[in-house]
């Protein structure tokens, strides 16, 4: 039970963006940092036959995962490159989404920049990015949760605050925000949160470089 409240937080949201994004037969739709190509299944069977779905990343591992997921979807394409260089030619896109990625990367304004390069006038684009500033984690000693965020913020994710300057950053690149909602996840499984969060990984290295007591906790 509690398993399934943590997935469902992940779910949750993914089905949130997709719904905003008004996916419609026909678009042709930019999954920006496709990863292992999650989302690309749900995206093909929202546009349809005549549609378009091309996922970008620039990591070859996640990319062969992608080809694999999607090998039966023949209208999903998948490209290996840069974020900061899509390969698309411009003005060809109706939908983008960018998912808890512009926090990894040189520079989110030029990512976005390029997004808006790439879309046609009346696209819809959906952005989501954690600011892991909030990140709070249940913990009998406070400090050492107030610690693991700390380090996280400060020495993990590249640009760990990202989530909260979203509107800004978008309204920079020549967008024109609509909707901005905030969300809380809870996750109640620590399986499925060290796997979306790097809790244990996170925990081991701020050990390791001394921003927590491995005495306390």
């Amino acid at each position: 039970m509690l398993r399934a409240a943590s997935e469902e937080a992940g779910r949750a949201y993914k089905r949130q963006l997709l719904d905003l994004l008004d996916l419609r037969p026909g678009h042709t739709v930019l999954d920006v940092g496709c990863g292992p190509g999650t989302d690309l299944p749900a995206l093909a069977e929202r546009v349809g036959a005549a549609g378009r779905v091309i996922g970008v990343d620039q990591d070859p591992a996640m990319l062969a995962t992608a080809r694999e997921r999607t090998a039966a979807a023949h209208t999903v394409e998948i490209r290996e490159a840069d974020a900061h260089a899509l390969p698309v030619a411009p003005g060809t896109v109706d939908r983008a989404k960018i998912d808890r990625v512009l926090m990894h990367v040189r520079s989110p304004s030029e990512v976005l920049a390029q997004l808006h390069t790439a879309t046609r006038p009346g696209a819809r684009v959906g952005l989501v990015e954690p600011d892991w500033d909030t990140l709070a984690v249940d913990a009998e000693d406070l400090e050492t949760s107030r610690a693991f965020t700390r380090y996280t913020t400060e020495k993990v994710v590249r640009h760990a605050t990202v989530g909260r300057g979203l509107a800004r950053l978008a309204v920079g690149a020549g967008f024109r925000v609509e909707t901005v909602l905030a969300t809380t996840p809870v996750f109640t499984d620590f399986e499925h949160g060290d796997h979306t969060l790097g809790l244990g990984r996170n925990t081991q290295q701020a050990v390791a470089d001394g921003h927590i007591d491995r005495g306390r906790g």
